[in-house]
């Protein structure tokens, strides 16, 4: 079914060259205007979105297809982005970078999936004649680029007319505008788990910032168009399996620490009938109650290690209610969590909740890290032998015993490990996933959370 939905997907040639700089600048523009924006990211990154929503206040969400595959992809662009007046689209790194050095799972297939015409982010600096080189090396090297404009970033307000036209003429592509050099509203590498009140009002001064600079040197009314130029939409059923019932409450570990989560992932337990209750590890002294599951996601665990040490009867309810059989998924830095001990970035142990008896620390280089398809070796919490799960992997700090009862395997890779712990009523290991990729696994653990009530 073809859906109407104004969509722009922002790519560029490499990563740093100012994609999400423009991306919140065009957003606050936005809604400075009083408009609805949504926001999207491509791929398995959780800061950017989490600096839309959380930072602007425009709702954003994922759109990964490793994870997902097309059909979910679209199905889900459509669900998020029909609230609002456009679909804002932030790529990742090069345009045509995806898995291994293929184009799979890259901006520019996301674009050709969900149909949506890509707006070419250009690094000006240094640049004359050249710049119009990039753009038609980019938008002809593939002859379905979908590349239909251009936008300058750190380009003087002076030069900026004569690349324009140089630009056009040369490519065909029209430029939509430019931001000038402004080193005081640079959005530095965000780690929103240590975003203080003083740094929320010094991000809130910048996007000011950025979007007066939007709405003085991009052409917004031309974006608009060009999204509103996106074809229809086609938006494929997804079928879900049956919401359990009962309504279990699924106790969310949410704070500074723990703030990796995908917000689709968390709706989608909601639309099968879970209530979600988020608790701080960080400063509650008890799990919430009646709750019979447990989610404790990704996040910053090891910058509150002393923190999360010192709140003792967490850690102690905790461990009671995972090693007393209450379901739980614990990714990443919740993993970390369930450890006997953690290093803190002081190189210092602190104690945990100790359901593994094992030990983690900064190895100082990422481990493991990427996309990777679990199947597991026998059967679990998340679904039978053989189960497969697409995942990914991002993390410095390593454990001495990661768990083997999965087999990760790199994808267009000969590279595969064994991971993670997967018993009837948990999961807890390294690899992070997203529940639309298999809802039905969603589904076996509120069923087994609602067997726990029971």
């Amino acid at each position: 079914m073809g859906e109407t939905l104004p969509r722009l997907l922002l790519c560029a040639a490499a990563s740093g060259s100012g994609k999400t700089t423009m991306t919140c600048a065009i957003l606050q523009a936005l809604k400075d205007k009083g408009l609805r924006p949504t926001a999207f990211k491509c791929g398995p990154d959780y800061i950017d979105p989490m600096f839309h929503s959380e930072i602007i206040g425009v709702p954003s969400r994922n759109l990964d297809l490793f994870f997902l595959g097309e059909d979910k992809v679209r199905a889900l662009l459509w669900e998020n982005g029909s609230r609002g007046d456009l679909s804002l689209i932030e790529g990742v790194m090069g345009y045509y970078d995806g898995i291994a050095l293929s184009s799979d799972a890259s901006a520019y297939h996301l674009a050709k999936a969900t149909a949506s015409p890509a707006v070419l982010v250009l690094d000006g600096r240094g640049r004359a004649l050249t710049a119009a080189a990039a753009v038609k090396g980019m938008k002809d090297f593939r002859p379905d680029s979908n590349i239909q404009g251009v936008l300058l970033n750190r380009v003087s307000p002076m030069l900026y007319p004569r690349l324009k036209e140089a630009i056009e003429q040369e490519t065909g592509v029209p430029v939509y505008g430019f931001l000038p050099p402004c080193p005081e509203a640079a959005l530095e590498s965000r780690h929103l788990g240590l975003v203080t009140a003083a740094e929320v009002e010094n991000l809130h001064r910048k996007l000011t910032e950025l979007s007066a600079l939007a709405a003085k040197y991009i052409d917004l009314t031309g974006l608009m168009a060009l999204a509103n130029s996106a074809p229809a939409l086609d938006v494929p059923p997804l079928p879900l399996p049956k919401p359990v019932a009962g309504r279990p409450r699924i106790a969310v570990a949410k704070d500074k620490a723990f703030c990796f989560y995908y917000a689709d992932s968390l709706a989608l337990l909601e639309k099968l009938g879970a209530e979600l209750v988020p608790f701080s590890p960080l400063t509650d002294a008890a799990l919430p109650e009646k709750v019979s599951g447990l989610y404790l996601g990704g996040g910053y665990p090891e910058l509150y290690a002393r923190e999360l040490s010192e709140n003792e009867p967490m850690r102690k309810a905790v461990r009671e209610a995972v090693t007393g059989g209450m379901p739980t998924i614990a990714e990443c830095g919740g993993f970390l969590y369930l450890h006997r001990s953690l290093a803190g970035e002081d190189g210092t142990f602190y104690p945990m909740a100790a359901v593994f008896d094992a030990a983690a620390e900064n190895t100082h280089r990422l481990s493991r890290f990427g996309y990777v398809t679990l199947t597991a070796k026998g059967d679990g919490l998340l679904g039978p032998a053989g189960f497969a799960l697409p995942a990914h992997e991002f993390h410095y700090w390593d454990s001495t015993a990661p768990g083997e009862d999965f087999h990760a395997q790199k994808p267009q890779s000969t590279r595969g490990w064994d991971c993670a712990y997967h018993t009837k009523t948990l999961y807890a290991g390294f690899p992070h996933f997203h529940l639309w990729a298999a809802p039905e696994a969603a589904g076996r653990f509120l069923e087994a959370c609602e067997g726990y009530s029971r």
